[in-house]
């Protein structure tokens, strides 16, 4: 599908301050967001990722920076299974996640230089048809980086119309890491009946995405001042290059604080200890219509924006025209 496709505007470049030693301009938001965005790989699929980063109690009177990353749950999903057990004549089914692997590219005077790669824990995981497609990930290294991002408030508010907009995202997988495209909000409140009965909200942007942007973050540029590189969205979803479908930072802020993950989203919440985080149930409670158990109920609307999906390394090969 994307043979000889022409990969000029993308901007694959990326490094690790504290590993590749190049200097950074402390005011400068294209270096901040290369710092904690990175490719999310599940198996053969790769999509996006952020992180964020927070002080936990990792033991008694012992606290360390741990780093988790926010993706959509679509980029993830092939790395969950069901398992069923018979135990005492009654059928128990459990499910499991395989790890993912965090990648993030080094760069050093305008060259890729190689990558550090880590695996990530699911922690929570909302499914992308009749959930939130929504997934939060916990980086297995400590103190990896100290680089994180602050969330748009807002007071609830949608991002006004017209609002410019930062992506950030593995563009085409891999090949394309932290390339960093520009659009504005388009429109907000889109809702699309994705089989939870009352619809899910999503707002439009024109930035600029491909298969493989998937989970990447949404960010306010210079022009909204004092909250410029403030996080308002996650891209999931998309029917052209420039009509794609973001999570808005107001119902990722929604998910997180109905599933006990608000410090996830809000750095005055107070974290729980690494202990009570990894008893999180991965899954919430599943809503499945009377009569219809196991089935998913995928509407016309959610076909019309199909997600943005993984880039599957196994199906597809991705070749760069010489200029």
């Amino acid at each position: 599908m994307f043979n000889k496709l022409v990969v000029a505007l993308l901007l694959a470049v990326t490094f690790t301050p504290n590993v590749s030693g190049q200097a950074q301009d402390p005011d400068s938001l294209y270096d901040k967001f290369q710092q904690v965005s990175v490719t999310v790989k599940s198996g053969s699929g790769e999509g996006s990722g952020t992180i964020i980063t927070r002080e936990v109690q990792i033991a008694p009177n012992k606290t360390a920076k741990i780093n988790f990353v926010w993706t959509a749950a679509h980029v993830i999903d092939n790395l969950r299974t069901v398992r069923n057990t018979v135990y005492d004549g009654k059928v128990k089914t459990s499910v499991e996640f395989k790890d993912a692997q965090i990648v993030q590219e080094l760069v050093e005077n305008g060259r890729r230089v190689g990558e550090v790669k880590m695996d990530a824990k699911v922690l929570k995981y909302s499914d992308s048809e009749e959930g939130e497609d929504l997934a939060l990930l916990m980086i297995r290294k400590v103190n990896f980086t100290d680089a994180g991002i602050s969330f748009y408030k807002g007071e609830g508010n949608p991002v006004a119309i017209g609002t410019e907009l930062y992506h950030v995202g593995s563009l085409l997988g891999q090949v394309g890491s932290n390339s960093m495209t520009r659009g504005i909000v388009s429109q907000v409140g889109r809702v699309l009946n994705l089989g939870s009965g009352d619809g899910v909200v999503f707002d439009q942007t024109t930035v600029t995405a491909f298969p493989g942007s998937s989970g990447g973050g949404i960010f306010l540029t210079e022009r909204s001042g004092d909250k410029k590189g403030e996080y308002v969205g996650m891209l999931v979803r998309g029917a052209g290059e420039t009509f794609n479908l973001m999570v808005p930072v107001r119902r990722l802020r929604e998910y997180a604080n109905k599933n006990g993950i608000g410090w996830a989203v809000d750095e005055t919440v107070q974290v729980p200890s690494l202990e009570d985080i990894l008893k999180l149930p991965i899954e919430g409670e599943v809503k499945k219509d009377e009569g219809k158990e196991g089935e998913k109920s995928i509407s016309a609307d959610s076909k019309k924006f199909p997600t943005l999906p993984e880039l599957d390394k196994s199906k597809q090969d991705v070749t760069i025209d010489k200029k």
